[in-house]
């Protein structure tokens, strides 16, 4: 089987170098990794060969992990993305997902969730080999028709509007009023664009911020749970184990632990 190559970006030598040695310990021969310490000398290694993943820091100096993916887009090299940050950059998570990125970890980053990431990153990089397509989650490459322009801005109203709401009750019928069309049409620009339903991205966000609070705060669970949206910490703790694979609970002792 043909290597894939992963290529490390943090202007950190310690997290890079850890990053690197521990994807090679666990995954002997399987990959190539390589390192950058900026985005400018990440893209000059993107132009010179092939990327299957990115995995690279939000904060860094002069062109940002963020800046970085929005000029690979206009270049159309579209490696699959893991995001890693520190916790106070946690609210870049929303720009991060529209750019399509697969994973947010948190630094420091345990070795389990990092080979948990990089494999669900290889899985979804031989699907998009497979088929040739690459799943974007929101097109950035503007349309010259009238039609495609008013598309991209409406799912980008959509976006902010629920940026701003997602703690409160929030329906898409709500947020088709908001953004005027109609309920079933904006339904389709969620599956279209971001593939997704406008619940999992609703839900995705809640559970996104539902982290941040379970590392940064000492709200209890059932304060968490009302403030992302949900009216019962039984509801909240089910759809956190859904995608999390671990109660809130667990989540805020286990990287506790790592840190």
């Amino acid at each position: 089987m043909t290597r894939k190559t992963i290529l490390v970006v943090d202007d950190e030598p310690r997290s890079r170098n850890g990053i690197k040695k521990t994807i090679e310990r666990a995954a002997i021969d399987r990959f190539e990794v390589i390192t950058a310490e900026n985005a400018t000398e990440a893209i000059s290694k993107i132009d010179r060969q092939k990327v299957h993943i990115l995995i690279t820091d939000i904060r860094m100096p002069e062109i940002t992990g963020l800046e970085l993916l929005k000029q690979l887009k206009q270049k159309a090299q579209d490696p699959v993305v893991i995001i890693i940050s520190a916790y106070s950059e946690f609210e870049y998570a929303h720009q991060a997902l529209e750019l399509g990125v697969i994973n947010y970890l948190l630094k420091p980053i345990s070795k389990e969730k990092l080979m948990e990431a990089v494999e669900k990153a290889l899985s979804i990089e031989e699907q998009i080999e497979r088929s040739g397509v690459m799943n974007k989650i929101i097109d950035e490459k503007w349309m010259h028709t009238r039609e495609e322009v008013h598309y991209n801005r409406a799912i980008r109203e959509a976006l902010d509007y629920i940026e701003s709401y997602f703690p409160n009750e929030l329906t898409l019928k709500q947020v088709a009023e908001e953004v005027h069309l109609n309920a079933s049409y904006l339904s389709g620009l969620f599956k279209d664009e971001l593939d997704m339903t406008f619940s999992e991205y609703l839900t995705r966000r809640r559970i996104q911020e539902a982290k941040r609070l379970l590392l940064t705060t000492d709200l209890t669970v059932t304060e968490i749970a009302e403030k992302i949206g949900y009216q019962t910490s039984k509801y909240f703790i089910k759809i956190f184990k859904q995608y999390e694979n671990n109660t809130p609970h667990a989540y805020r002792k286990q990287n506790e632990s790592d840190s």
